[in-house]
């Protein structure tokens, strides 16, 4: 069973014997090595890198769409003259092969869709997005780099946040009906901060929380593990005031990974008492305190059990109805959907949905990307999921082992890298949390947090060593 597991996870791949051995890969990479060396601007090219990603990053919640996409598009152009003039040993990792497959499954889709030029905008977005992975897990690659990224989005969405509780205090009116008119909360304030949107603000906070949770344990000095603690809760702060369901049900997801990887992190040095009751113990403390949250707040009680009722909230009621017509979408093209994009979607959900029921999208990650791709393109993705999460257990194991026989060796410290392994934790709690959400709305796909779900891919993907390289050793480049 556990070699079935390995091979379905890609684990022990032999990555870069099949490398070498591939003509293509070997005609696209590296080709132009000896023109980046004697280059003086691409003697900057991982700074260069970096700069793009920070633009990105530190401008997206605040300026339009179009331009975070023509940051992005350079950001890929930048990434096709790094890969040509790359080293052949260090461009891929299996999360690479599964994205590269996804994408040709997009292809097809799109070539076969009954709506083929709006696919074909779909499709050239995907491109955009996956392009923008791969250079982030390149550059990524450095722990230098991959820190400076995180804390700039860190600072980014603290401004966020606190502009977001600043709302909040302000009791801002809202910019559309967020909340059912009829029930008692149809006046209650929800912020949107710079994003516009209470949904999409709550699921860009997902990742915010969990890296600043992350930083309270990789930063070092007491004035930087405050500023970590101060984004930490203002950022939970502003998700509260969201009022985003979905985004809560992320939220809860993202805390129980989160406490059962770092328990994982922790344990070889716990005592046999501790180690087998710390993890139910603080599960059942984080139970409890979500359970008296919802019973000693009204406003927070009237929205958890909102949840729960059908049909009788009008957003439940929306999103239902939306589904049944996606659910019919998708069984008249089971195989490979209409194509990618939400311009295919709204060429063909409008034939059936139910009448006063327009919509966007899907309302649901899954089955939007069952619809756009198929079922073919759902079982890649969440392959594609699980060769990501399965590759950034492997390498938080391979940390924390390397970290803790260094302690028992009685050095006098731990690698200074291998306190990276909390970025790991946050990445895969951000992903099952983002997933939790993603099940009842769609706005993964907005740019804003679209760009983050793959930074969190690429924060797992960097961390990947070939052989034969240890598993264990990260590179010491500070």
């Amino acid at each position: 069973m556990n070699s079935v597991w390995q091979k379905l996870t890609l684990a022990n791949f032999p990555l870069l014997q099949w490398q070498n051995g591939s003509y293509l890969l070997n005609v696209a990479i590296g080709n132009a090595r000896s023109w980046r060396q004697s280059s003086w601007l691409m003697q900057w090219a991982e700074p260069l890198g970096f700069v793009l990603l920070a633009l990105t990053f530190g401008l997206g919640p605040f300026v339009n769409n179009a331009l975070v996409g023509v940051l992005m598009a350079a950001g890929a152009a930048f990434w096709v003259l790094l890969t040509v003039s790359d080293d052949r040993a260090i461009a891929l990792t299996p999360i690479h092969l599964l994205v590269f497959l996804y994408w040709g499954i997009a292809t097809v889709a799109t070539a076969m869709s009954p709506v083929k030029a709006a696919a074909f905008t779909g499709w050239t977005k995907l491109t955009l997005y996956l392009l923008f992975f791969a250079l982030m897990a390149r550059i990524l690659r450095s722990p230098r780099w991959r820190s400076w990224l995180i804390a700039v989005f860190l600072n980014v969405s603290l401004i966020v946040s606190f502009y977001g509780v600043r709302q909040w205090i302000d009791k801002v009116p809202p910019l559309a009906t967020w909340n059912d008119p009829t029930s008692s909360q149809a006046n209650v304030t929800r912020v949107y901060s710079f994003l516009g949107n209470p949904n999409l603000l709550g699921s860009y906070l997902l990742p915010a929380i969990a890296l600043s949770a992350a930083a309270l344990f990789v930063w070092k000095g007491w004035g930087t593990k405050a500023l970590a603690l101060t984004m930490l809760i203002v950022n939970c702060a502003c998700l509260r005031y969201t009022d985003s369901r979905g985004a809560w049900i992320g939220f809860v997801a993202l805390l129980v990974v989160f406490l059962i990887l770092l328990w994982y992190w922790y344990s070889p040095l716990m005592p046999r008492f501790w180690r087998t009751l710390a993890l139910p113990l603080g599960l059942g403390g984080l139970a409890v305190a979500l359970i008296l949250g919802v019973v000693l707040v009204p406003s927070l009680q009237e929205r958890v059990t909102s949840m729960f009722i059908g049909r009788g909230d009008s957003s439940n009621n929306f999103r239902i109805n939306v589904w049944t017509a996606v659910i019919d979408m998708i069984r008249d093209r089971p195989i490979l959907g209409i194509g990618p994009g939400n311009t295919a979607f709204n060429k063909v959900y409008p034939l059936y949905m139910k009448p006063k029921y327009t919509a966007l999208s899907a309302y649901s990650v899954l089955l939007e990307i069952a619809v756009e791709t198929g079922f073919i393109g759902l079982t890649c993705f969440l392959w594609l999921l699980t060769v990501t999460i399965n590759q950034g257990l492997l390498q938080i194991k391979n940390l924390r082992d390397a970290q803790f026989q260094q302690l028992n060796s009685q050095e006098e410290s731990p690698s200074p890298t291998s306190n990276q392994g909390f970025w790991l934790i946050a990445a895969i709690a951000t992903l099952v949390g983002m997933m939790a959400h993603g099940f009842f709305d769609t706005v993964w796909y907005r740019p804003e947090v679209n760009m983050l779900w793959w930074l969190m891919v690429a924060i797992i993907a960097s961390f990947y060593r070939n052989s034969p390289q240890p598993d264990s050793v990260l590179t010491t480049e500070e």
